[in-house]
């Protein structure tokens, strides 16, 4: 889950969001405001989708539907199901135009999701990278949002800076659909820059070392991986894919 949506649940369950303050969704009735609850206590990526559907379902006037369904997004990214991602994100952004966090969540997964040999590759690159773009300059000027009022302003600085990564993040998968790399490295190196989580740091790292190694710049990408798994706090899933991509590195460099 984002940082962002995480340290929102956890201000909420502890009882720090208080409704009714101003810019804050209100809750209309008892009911509504227990399914907000079961909302906001689903333990589960599964759980949580449920209890956002039902909210929208059966209050569908409901002051939170923005909320809901960015929560429904996120649990969507945790079962790593691209395509309930972007109906998710879709429909946040239908509900909240100006919504970064979905401009910036359907532009990553359409730059993910998108092949070489689509027919309609080139329009939904474009999408990508003006959603992406968009969502970056919204982001980095953004207020807090009402149910992130209680973090502090250097906890809302890094959750900006980590949407901005993920913008740049989303540039350089595009590019990488185009397979123009040294665009693709570039994006990579600021995505790596702007991002304050280490995890999303580190995945820009790997992503950087990816597209050196399709632009045959094998030691740019061992320069970047050698350090990586140096870490040993390095997510392990990460490693693997650092010593994946090293291997290429080797294995390239030893044949010029």
């Amino acid at each position: 889950m984002h940082k962002l949506l995480t340290l929102a649940l956890g201000f909420a369950l502890a009882g720090s969001i208080v409704f009714g303050q101003d810019k804050q969704p209100k809750v209309k009735t008892p009911k509504e405001g227990e399914a907000i609850q079961a909302l906001l206590q689903a333990q589960t990526a599964d759980a949580r989708i449920a209890a956002a559907e039902n909210l929208l379902t059966k209050f569908a006037d409901t002051e939170f539907k923005v909320f809901a369904l960015q929560l429904a997004t996120e649990a969507a990214g945790e079962k790593n199901d691209s395509e309930k991602v972007i109906i998710y994100a879709e429909r946040t952004l239908e509900a909240d135009p100006k919504s970064y966090f979905a401009m910036l969540r359907i532009a990553t997964h359409i730059a993910q999701k998108t092949r070489e040999f689509d027919l309609d590759k080139e329009e939904k690159l474009t999408r990508s990278d003006k959603l992406a773009k968009e969502g970056m300059e919204l982001a980095k000027n953004a207020a807090k949002p009402w149910f992130y009022a209680q973090a502090t302003d250097e906890q809302w600085a890094g959750a900006k800076a980590d949407f901005v990564g993920e913008g740049y993040e989303a540039l350089g998968m595009s590019a990488i659909a185009r397979k123009k790399y040294d665009d693709a490295v570039a994006a990579f190196k600021q995505s790596a820059e702007a991002s304050n989580n280490p995890d999303a740091k580190n995945r820009a790292k790997l992503r950087l070392a990816q597209a050196y190694n399709m632009a045959g710049k094998w030691d740019e990408a061992l320069g970047v991986l050698e350090p990586m798994l140096a870490d040993q706090q390095l997510n392990p899933a990460f490693r693997q894919f650092a010593g994946q991509e090293k291997l290429k590195a080797v294995t390239g460099k030893a044949k010029k």
